[in-house]
């Protein structure tokens, strides 16, 4: 197994690592139905419908 040579500096590791936590947040979409947040593509999970379907059931609170 090669090892390195030279030591790498701590900046230059660290640079390295930092492209995990420069991950910006899912892009978010107004349901149709009743206009909360929620993933594109996926049910809502507030009123429970996708593409103006009721997929499932939600307990109302």
């Amino acid at each position: 197994m090669p090892n390195p040579k030279h030591k790498h500096s701590r900046a230059r590791r660290d640079k390295r690592r930092t492209q995990k936590l420069r991950m910006t947040p899912p892009g978010m979409s107004v349901c149709p139905q009743c206009h909360e947040l929620k993933l594109p593509h996926y049910t809502c999970l507030n009123c429970g419908t996708y593409k103006g379907k009721a997929v499932i059931q939600v307990e109302e609170s």
